[in-house]
């Protein structure tokens, strides 16, 4: 096991087969366990588990950031810039609808970041990010 924390992170989900397929085909994360109600994947190292939970409300209020409405509560990584653009390619390859489409935040401002939002097909909403410069993260 790896000296490094690693998240784990459990959400709703309407259907499994959906999300097997997002989570596995769309952004490359390895099944782990399941059961007829939940799966596990490895997102990068970290565990998140889609729990069959129909009908559950997801959030629908967003907060404007930089100009874009940031859907919240959202989930994501901190990922290199490498593999964020290979991310963001092959979410555009697969068809993926970006709510907010890959892009640079606070471009030459005190955490400059990409970016990019897009929802599961259960309507949990994604973040994924990248900052060229690391130091960046927690800068005020």
């Amino acid at each position: 096991m790896t000296d490094r924390p690693r998240f784990h992170l459990a959400f709703p989900v309407d259907d499994l087969q959906a999300s097997r397929e997002f989570y596995g085909a769309i952004l490359g994360c390895p099944e782990g366990r399941s059961a007829p109600d939940w799966v596990d994947f490895d997102l990068y190292g970290h565990q998140i588990v889609a729990h069959l939970a129909p009908g559950v409300p997801r959030a629908t209020v967003t907060k404007e950031v930089d100009g874009d409405q940031v859907p919240v509560p959202h989930f994501g990584l901190l990922l290199s810039p490498d593999d964020w653009r290979a991310l963001a390619d092959r979410a555009k390859s697969k068809g993926v609808r970006f709510e907010i489409a890959p892009h640079t935040r606070f471009a030459g401002e005190v955490g400059e970041q990409s970016t990019m939002f897009f929802y599961d097909p259960s309507g949990n909403a994604l973040e994924f990010k990248a900052f060229a410069d690391e130091s960046q993260i927690f800068a005020r």
